[in-house]
């Protein structure tokens, strides 16, 4: 008789994506992400402005 068994590997779930990840984790930050993405969208305008200003 064989003293060693064979076992299957059991199926391992996926992994949840990138985006699922960054969705649930911005659900449990609540307003704090979108604070930050406001902020960033502002700073990003202020940037692209005063680029086409400076190189009018």
């Amino acid at each position: 008789m064989n003293s060693q068994t064979t076992q299957k590997p059991e199926p391992t779930a996926a992994k949840p994506s990138y985006v699922k990840l960054a969705m649930r984790n911005m659900v449990q930050k609540g307003g704090t992400s979108v604070q930050h993405f406001a902020l960033t969208a502002i700073a990003l305008l202020v940037v692209l402005v005063g680029l086409a200003y400076l190189t009018r």
